[in-house]
């Protein structure tokens, strides 16, 4: 594995780990959101990674059962979260109201958001401190060689 190769998977996970951190504050932001422009509550947003592939071949992959071989992460999809219901609440008051006086709020819960932050946040954290380390090695290793 080459030194810059390092830099760019550390670097990769913490990219991944941000976008996955700026999805959940929008599902937080709009927890409230009861009308989207299709005229639906808001839907929870799910970011989903995969292994980067920088070169998909059969002999790549040949390789890759050999040796070990990492190229990062990378988003594949921020997919619309369709297995939670709605959460349905009674005011009638509200101008997004049924005509039974119910009002389809998002499928946001709180709880689940800040746990998948601090997830995003801890995984975050480990790609700066493997990053750090890198950087420590590589500048070892200038001072060795002086």
């Amino acid at each position: 594995m080459a030194l810059f190769q390092s830099f760019d998977i550390a670097a990769s996970g913490m990219t991944a780990q941000r976008f996955r951190m700026d999805t959940i504050a929008e599902n937080i932001a709009n927890i409230n959101t009861t009308r989207t422009e299709d005229g639906t509550p808001y839907r929870r947003k799910i970011v989903s990674f995969e292994e980067k592939n920088t070169s998909p071949t059969f002999s790549d992959a040949l390789k890759r059962a050999t040796e070990f071989r990492g190229d990062g992460v990378k988003v594949v999809r921020v997919a619309e979260d369709t297995t939670t219901d709605f959460i349905m609440e009674y005011d009638p008051a509200h101008p997004d109201a049924d005509e039974n006086g119910y009002v389809l709020y998002p499928n946001v819960n709180t709880v689940t958001e800040m746990t998948n932050l601090i997830d995003s946040s801890r995984a975050y954290e480990a790609n700066v401190t493997a990053f750090e380390a890198v950087k420590g090695m590589a500048t070892a290793g200038l001072r060795i060689g002086q």
